[in-house]
């Protein structure tokens, strides 16, 4: 039986031990489309590993980016609370202020 696979399940996944690809024989011979070698194809092979290599770092990466964006967005908003709270010691103790100066001139 010879079993030479398909293009979803070929026989084998080493680029070297694959057919190459010729063109149909229902185009002419002078076509326009050249005939695809294996080295095209092992560049293209190469290229898409490659790419799915770096598919969980790009990943990786823009997770890092949205993680530095929260906890930038978090810092900003904690110094927003304590700038108010602070605001809000600063106006009390003002107002204690001014009652014992008040306080002081009543007397």
């Amino acid at each position: 039986m010879n079993a030479s696979g398909t293009i979803d399940s070929p026989f084998t996944h080493d680029p070297q031990k694959q057919a190459p690809m010729t063109s149909s024989t229902s185009e002419p011979s002078g076509s326009a489309t050249p005939a695809v070698t294996t080295t095209g194809a092992n560049d293209t092979r190469q290229n898409r590993t490659r790419e799915m290599q770096l598919i969980p770092e790009a990943l990786a990466r823009a997770h890092m980016d949205e993680r530095m964006r929260q906890a930038e967005t978090e810092r900003r908003a904690s110094r927003l609370v304590a700038a108010r709270r602070m605001q809000r010691r600063a106006e009390r103790v003002s107002l204690r202020a001014r009652r014992a100066l008040a306080m002081a001139v009543m007397q």
